[in-house]
């Protein structure tokens, strides 16, 4: 299948593979499609970026693992068969990756809550928020739990090398969220799961020497002040598997932000 590459998700534990990554994206008729799971160790050695278009072969999940119907995995579970094919820039205020991941775009929440249930049972989609309320970050575990790490060493012990233990990647010790409302003035309000804030707080906070409510102060200046004012968001919703399957009010979260500039001609769109 050929994909563009529009949501990678921060690095989360997993007992049997290590640290996973959600990959989502959309095809060329612009459905969307999840490629999980993507163990990290892998991904560091096949760099692919957002954006881009990767070539590769996907399956469905068996039966019982994943209902949702986007939901595929790497035949080739070390992306040994995945190509990098071409990318799309942001030349003309995003005009290509808007045509790309924008051909069908929720504004309702209920509507697409009522779309994720059975039959559709929609897991991914692209939602336009009327208006952002605030941006949150509250306190999490600053450190991943002792029994995944214990879990870690144990695969490092039979599969790895013990001369170099791996060591996982560093954990957030932050939730962000959006809360925002929809344009029947529903308010929702979801974590935001990307890649790119993760990536964000841990450069800022390499740059602030350590110090965390400078990096803090520097990831609300990007998501709060700039892209509410400078930006035109487009979320980008995905389901977890447990709350889907429970049925829960509203399965989904934030696995990506689409912020192109403010244009003047967003009639197209």
């Amino acid at each position: 299948m050929r994909v563009l590459i529009t949501v990678k998700t921060y690095p989360m534990p997993s007992r049997r593979h290590g640290e996973l990554v959600c990959t989502a994206g959309v095809l060329e008729n612009g459905s969307w499609i999840r490629i999980y799971p993507v163990p990290f160790k892998f991904l560091e050695d096949h760099k692919y970026q957002k954006y881009q278009w990767i070539e590769l072969d996907l399956v469905r999940h068996p039966p019982g693992q994943d209902f949702r119907s986007e939901s595929h995995r790497p035949r080739a579970y070390d992306l040994s068969d995945m190509r990098v094919v071409g990318q799309i820039g942001t030349e003309q205020h995003w005009y290509k990756r808007k045509l790309a991941c924008l051909k069908k775009v929720y504004a309702d929440m209920t509507s697409l809550v009522a779309d994720s249930n059975a039959p559709g049972n929609v897991s991914l989609a692209a939602f336009r928020p009327a208006r952002i309320k605030r941006f949150i970050v509250d306190d999490d575990d600053p450190e991943w739990k002792p029994e995944w790490l214990d879990q870690l060493k144990q695969m490092d012990m039979l599969t790895g090398d013990p001369a170099k233990p791996h060591v996982p990647i560093d954990k957030i010790p932050y939730r962000f969220k959006y809360e925002f409302e929809d344009e029947t003035g529903r308010s929702s309000t979801m974590s935001i799961e990307d890649w790119e804030i993760g990536a964000l707080y841990r450069k800022c906070l390499d740059r602030a020497c350590g110090d965390k409510d400078a990096a803090i102060a520097k990831v609300r200046q990007k998501y709060e002040r700039e892209f509410r004012t400078q930006k035109d968001i487009t979320l980008f919703l995905g389901t977890t598997l447990e709350h889907h399957v429970k049925r829960h009010p509203n399965p989904f979260t934030i696995i990506g932000v689409f912020y192109p500039p403010r244009d003047a001609q967003q009639h197209l769109f």
